[in-house]
């Protein structure tokens, strides 16, 4: 089996939460390892080359969203992220939040994964102005 990079690890370990990383971290010694290892390397580059915050501006509707994370209770579409500038892990990203309704805002991931959500690995970028046009 191929495994991810120690930085593709990394960076997967950040975007999950500890129960979703722990699951795969067993899932890729399993009989379908590989698929895991692969999701895992995938989804970290899609993390790495996501838009930067503000990169996207101007971009209204038209602007992908990369990531989807969910809970029974909500949904989560990340457009752009933090730029980490002071090194301390990301923490917060901009995109779509529902609740209950659709809307454009901040989203402080640390949160999102302490309330249980889990990262969506079969989710295609989509445009925001789709994603909005799904909502409850």
């Amino acid at each position: 089996m191929n495994r991810p990079t120690d930085a593709a690890l990394e960076t997967f370990r950040r975007m999950t939460s500890k129960a979703q990383f722990l699951a795969v971290e067993e899932l890729m010694r399993g009989e379908e390892g590989q698929f895991f290892a692969d999701t895992v390397t995938r989804l970290a580059g899609v993390f790495d080359a996501m838009p930067r915050t503000y990169e996207t501006d101007g971009q209204g509707k038209a602007a992908l969203c990369h990531l989807h994370y969910y809970t029974a209770c909500g949904d989560w579409w990340i457009i752009e992220r933090d730029a980490d500038p002071d090194g301390e892990g990301q923490v917060q990203a901009f995109g779509i939040a529902d609740l209950g309704f659709r809307e454009y805002g901040y989203i402080n991931l640390a949160e999102v994964l302490a309330a249980g959500a889990e990262l969506d690995f079969h989710f295609t970028p989509t445009a925001a102005g789709e994603i909005m046009k799904g909502g409850r």
